[in-house]
């Protein structure tokens, strides 16, 4: 069932997350072929979690053969700093359970440097999206100077958190930095590196994706007539372009 709320948002609630993993996977071949076709290339940015769960279909026909692999370009919300083989990192759970089952190339893998502290990782990822903008590898938003990335696939916290911004702290106001740090996490490991607002919200597509009766108390407040004063994270996702959220029946239950 999709329920268009705005123009630049829309949200579907399916029946099971196996429904919602299908949708999600038509929705992001789909958007594959049509940015591939026009300019050559889909930049894709991943987040943890359970979302990397929900592409499972896009490893089944008919997606994984009519997708354009290595036009991909695969980059990360958030990162642990933790070591690349660690349990904790987000690119081992990608790369164990999506990427390395597809023909994406190497190259067009951009993961964190796991060699270096929390600041110098956010400041070194920063340094690699800036030399591939210049490339005009990945395209800047014309309206706010900041990356412009073809698909952001996020999750979402009990809290309302999205990539490793969390209620409360002061790196919901970061407006000036593209990639930052935390190193006080409110959720293990505390140590790591977040894309910041601007640059979420500069996207052209913004997949969110929520599934588990235990997300539903935050979706109620993001979207439904809560009168909560202050606002989550998730509340603060706003692209230049469109916004589809993806519930499981569970996690639309409190709307």
């Amino acid at each position: 069932m999709a329920t268009p709320s705005t123009d630049k948002k829309n949200v579907e609630v399916l029946d099971t997350e196996e429904d919602q993993a299908v949708s999600l996977a038509k929705y992001t071949a789909n958007l594959s072929n049509q940015f591939c076709k026009e300019r050559g290339a889909f930049s894709v940015v991943l987040s943890g979690g359970s979302l990397i769960k929900s592409l499972r279909k896009l490893l089944e026909p008919p997606y994984i053969d009519s997708i354009e692999w290595s036009k991909w370009l695969v980059f990360w919300l958030d990162e642990r700093v933790v070591p690349k083989d660690h349990e904790d990192s987000n690119y081992k759970l990608a790369n164990d359970g999506f990427l390395s089952k597809v023909p994406i190339l190497p190259g067009n893998v951009y993961a964190i440097n796991d060699k270096l502290s929390a600041e110098g990782a956010a400041a070194d990822y920063e340094a690699c999206l800036k030399h591939l903008v210049n490339r005009n590898v990945i395209a800047l938003s014309e309206a706010s100077g900041f990356p412009k990335f073809d698909l952001m696939l996020l999750g979402m916290g009990p809290d309302g958190h999205v990539a490793s911004l969390f209620p409360g702290h002061p790196l919901l106001k970061e407006n000036e930095k593209w990639v930052t740090f935390i190193k006080d996490s409110p959720k293990p490991p505390p140590e790591r590196i977040t894309f910041t607002f601007p640059v979420i919200n500069s996207s052209a597509y913004i997949a969110l994706v929520i599934t588990g009766a235990g997300e539903a108390g935050a979706v109620q407040i993001a979207l439904g007539k809560s009168q909560n004063s202050v606002k989550l994270p998730v509340q603060m996702v706003s692209p230049e372009g469109k916004l589809t959220w993806f519930l499981d029946k569970d996690a639309a239950s409190k709307l």
